[in-house]
């Protein structure tokens, strides 16, 4: 039965994701044009991360910060919308999540999916897949996605242990229906705009 669910996802992602490319093509290019007029740079960020199995792939957004931000002031972490580093365009682009709809090509090209455990960078929480405990590993037995269950629930309000375990929770009970209620809440979860940015971890 997982198989089953397993193929009809990759047939929904590729599906939806073709549509969604198509019929947002529009905004692509109206927020490309505002991200060039805001500030210096290129369009899209990307960056290394981990995907299933702990393979290592290129993600896509469009960029809401200053180039380098990740290396300036409190690097990965963004605990503010008023972090000095995110572009006035770029607060629009995050409060909204538009940011990631260049995850979509993600989605096409089979490294992400629209559902799954959102990839870790290479070298945090932990620094390389073979430095994952154990347990925190089987959140890469799928591909990572655009959103997921963790968040849906507990979005950055919590340590990326416990965001971990929720993605394994997912992992063990997936099925096509559970990722289609994952989408329509992650709709909700945005219009409410909540826990966008995450809390100074204990």
């Amino acid at each position: 039965m997982k198989k089953v669910n397993l193929f009809l996802k990759r047939v929904f992602d590729i599906t939806a994701s073709l549509i969604g490319v198509i019929i947002l093509l529009p905004v692509f290019l109206i927020i490309a044009v505002l991200i060039k007029m805001s500030s210096k740079g290129p369009i899209l960020f990307k960056q290394k991360r981990l995907g299933k199995a702990g393979k290592e792939f290129w993600i896509y957004k469009f960029r809401t910060m200053v180039v380098n931000a990740e290396y300036i002031g409190e690097g990965l972490r963004v605990s503010t919308e008023d972090d000095p580093r995110i572009t006035k365009i770029g607060r629009f682009l995050r409060a909204t999540s538009l940011d990631e709809l260049p995850q979509l090509f993600n989605t096409l090209n089979g490294t992400m999916s629209l559902v799954g455990p959102r990839p870790p960078v290479t070298y945090h929480p932990y620094k390389g897949y073979t430095n994952y405990p154990e347990w925190a590993k089987e959140r890469f037995e799928m591909r990572p996605g655009i959103t997921g269950l963790a968040q849906v629930t507990v979005r950055n309000s919590v340590s990326w242990d416990e965001r971990i375990k929720v993605d394994n929770q997912y992992i063990e009970n997936f099925n096509i229906g559970m990722d289609i209620r994952i989408l329509f809440k992650t709709v909700l979860k945005v219009l409410k705009r909540e826990d966008i940015y995450g809390k100074k971890e204990k």
